[in-house]
C-alpha cells in the first residue's frame, strides 16, 4: 500500500484541497490481488486504491467524474475502426 501511495504522490494524482460546503466526500477502498507466475507460485502482492463511485448521487454529485485511463491497445482499436469505417476523429 506504501508503494501505490507514494506512486501515486509521484504522479501528482490528487492535490489537496478544501471541500466544497455543498459537496459530499466520494469514499475509496483499497483492493487487493494476489499475481501467480506460471507454476503457481506467488509473483507479487497488488494494491490498489479505487473510488467508491456506486455511492454518488444523481443531482448531486452524479456529474462528477473520474478520468478512467485507456490502455494503448484500446486506442489503437478505435483508431482502426475509424480508418476501416471513415469516421472522422476529433
Amino acid at each position: 500500500m506504501n508503494i501505490e501511495l507514494q506512486a501515486l504522490e509521484s504522479n501528482d494524482t490528487w492535490s489537496i484541497c478544501s471541500l466544497p460546503i455543498s459537496k459530499q466526500v466520494v469514499g475509496c477502498k483499497w483492493v487487493y490481488k494476489v499475481k501467480f507466475r506460471a507454476d503457481g507460485t506467488v509473483d507479487r502482492y497488488k494494491a490498489r486504491l479505487v473510488s467508491k463511485g456506486f455511492a454518488q448521487q444523481e443531482g448531486i454529485d452524479y456529474l462528477d467524474t473520474l478520468s478512467p485511463v485507456a490502455k494503448l491497445v484500446t486506442v489503437k482499436m478505435l483508431f482502426s475502426l475509424a480508418a476501416i469505417h471513415c469516421w472522422s476523429l476529433t
